[in-house]
Parts: C-alpha cells; structure tokens; sequence
C-alpha cells in the first residue's frame, strides 16, 4: 500500500483509536528490533501466512533507511526448491533467543505446535509481539499485542498495513536524513488534501 492510500486510509480512520494504535505498536516492535541490528522473524498460522505483511516490513526497511526491519517469513510448509527467502521453516522459532523478536500474527487460534515454538523462543529471551484476534493464550505469550476482536471497524489486514506504514515512518533518529525523502513529502501531501476543511463561524 503506498503513502497516498495510507494516508487516506488514516484519515478514514481518524476518529477511532487505530491510527495510534498501530503507530504504539510500530513504535515497540522497531525498538525491539532495530538496536539489535534485526533478528525479526514474522510468523502466521498455519492457515494465514503474513507474506503481505512481510513484503510491506522489506518495503518500509529500505525506504527509511533501517534494514533490521526487514524480517524473516517463518512458513508452515516449507517446499524443495523454494527460493531460499521463503525456505524458513518452523524450527526456527523455536531456536529464536535473546536478541531476536518473533512477530505472530494470528487472526486465528494457531495450532498447538506453534504455540510451544513461540514459547519456547520466549523462554529462551527473544521478545514476542503479536497481531491477533483477541485469543488469551496469543495474548499470554506476548511481550506486546496488538488485538484486532472481529467486532472492530477494521480487520486485521487494514491494521496490518497501518502497523508496517507506521513502521518505516519513524524508523530514522532526529536529525538524521530520510531516504524516503519524496515519500514522506506524499504522505504529507495526502494528509492535506484529505484533510477536511478548516470550520468558519
């Protein structure tokens, strides 16, 4: 999604709670990742893999200039001869420790296997975060969650656009330039032009 859609998809959203939801979120997983120099592995259910959310976290990594964003797609079903980014299976959650930052995104229950994987990483120190649908035992296992119930105005996929937007944005310390220079200039223009009309009494 780029800056223009996010920015109107902000202001559609400007009178709920998930604009800042999604940029406090943003704001804990890069300080989970970035001062460690990277080490996030992104990871699904086995019946929703996040490789939209992925793709974006690539995206939003390079264009603000902070490469440890770009995280490792963690796949269920891992087959011969797939490219060696898509070749991640599970056993490397739970091998995951100090350092390192599992992000499980979870519109569903996930099986019982995974949920042993990502204790197992937090048990060994990484940092769990997770994007879910409410489930306690999701919940229990993260260090921080963002919770999409499914009586939200939005779905998990819309909030997993704003969290990735909200991501690279403030990924660059005051005081030191943005790579995507232009693209923050859209997003900034987009923001205007959706904006609504000053009131005049």
């Amino acid at each position: 999604m780029d800056a223009v859609r996010v920015a109107l998809l902000r202001e559609v959203l400007a009178g709920t709670a998930w604009p800042a939801e999604a940029r406090r979120f943003a704001g804990v997983l890069r300080s989970s990742v970035v001062p460690h120099g990277g080490g996030l592995l992104l990871v699904g259910t086995a019946e929703y893999e996040p490789w939209h959310l992925a793709a974006h976290l690539v995206d939003e990594a390079a264009w603000s200039g902070q490469p440890a964003l770009a995280p490792t797609l963690v796949r269920h079903r891992v087959r011969r001869g797939d490219p060696a980014h898509l070749a991640v299976g599970l056993a490397r959650v739970e091998t995951a420790g100090r350092g390192e930052t599992v992000l499980l995104v979870a519109p569903q229950r996930p099986d019982p296997g995974l949920l042993e994987r990502v204790h197992d990483a937090r048990r060994s120190g990484a940092t769990v975060l997770s994007l879910d649908a409410g489930d306690p035992e999701v919940q229990g296992l993260a260090h921080e969650a963002l919770t999409v119930p499914r009586s939200a105005e939005v779905d998990l996929d819309t909030v997993q656009h704003l969290v990735s937007a909200a991501t690279g944005e403030n990924g660059v310390p005051p005081g030191h330039p943005r790579r995507g220079g232009l693209r923050d200039r859209l997003s900034r223009l987009a923001d205007h032009l959706t904006a609504p009309p000053p009131r005049r009494w």
